[in-house]
């Protein structure tokens, strides 16, 4: 795992698949996603301060899978949209994404993951509700990806969270193997239309100035 300080209150996690992030607020953190399973005890050196949630973006292991581990180790409150809710308690089982031509050579080369272990969700979330951290962190719904998928938006600091409906290796682009492209296509164009001066990715490195641009332009060559 690297450790990417994007802002002082930020830091990436980043995975051999996939990120997580943790945002602090003084003594209080927040992550959004887990990375996969096994990864709890990496995690867990860089806590220097409450785990108070866990926000997963949506159910794939590579977001939710050492989820479990960290929620029971430090009582931290778990939040998911409540589509995904059902798929990260291991109550239901997701949809497979329907792969574009060129994803399918990208997909064979992605490693096998271990599953993600079913873990509890403390709090359903929908569109427009607020989260306590950040100065108040704004779900943004951002089906396509999965259907229940979301974004995280902090007005006040201008940050965005995109979870896997946004990537960012190469380029600032539409992200890859959604079950829905239609709908993971005005996603983007939604997030587009948010003002952040930085995001985070589900993959690929973090934009640190300048984010709504980058996302603005990935959203015009996009439809």
């Amino acid at each position: 795992m690297d450790l990417i300080e994007v802002l002082p209150t930020l830091h990436m996690l980043r995975f051999p698949v996939g990120t997580a992030c943790l945002w602090r607020d003084g003594g209080e953190l927040t992550l959004i996603d887990s990375g996969t399973a096994g990864a709890a005890a990496e995690i867990e050196e860089l806590l220097d301060g409450e785990l108070r949630r866990i926000v997963l973006t949506h159910w794939h292991e590579d977001h939710t899978g050492s989820a479990a581990d960290l929620a029971s180790r430090h009582g931290a409150e778990v939040v998911a949209h409540r589509l995904e809710a059902p798929v990260i308690r291991g109550e239901a089982v997701g949809a497979p994404p329907v792969l574009e031509e060129f994803e399918i050579p990208i997909r064979a080369g992605v490693p096998a993951l271990p599953p993600a272990p079913p873990c509890r969700v403390d709090r359903e979330v929908e569109d427009g509700d607020v989260l306590e951290f950040g100065g108040g962190a704004v779900v943004v719904a951002a089906p396509g990806h999965t259907d229940g998928s979301i974004a995280v938006h902090l007005p006040g600091p201008g940050v965005l969270f995109t979870g896997d409906a946004v990537a960012n290796v190469g380029r600032t682009s539409l992200g890859v193997f959604n079950t829905d492209r239609a709908r993971a296509v005005e996603s983007l164009h939604r997030l587009a239309a948010l003002e952040a001066d930085t995001a985070v990715f589900g993959h690929g490195e973090p934009v640190v100035h300048g984010a709504a641009a980058a996302l603005r332009a990935a959203a015009a060559a996009t439809r």
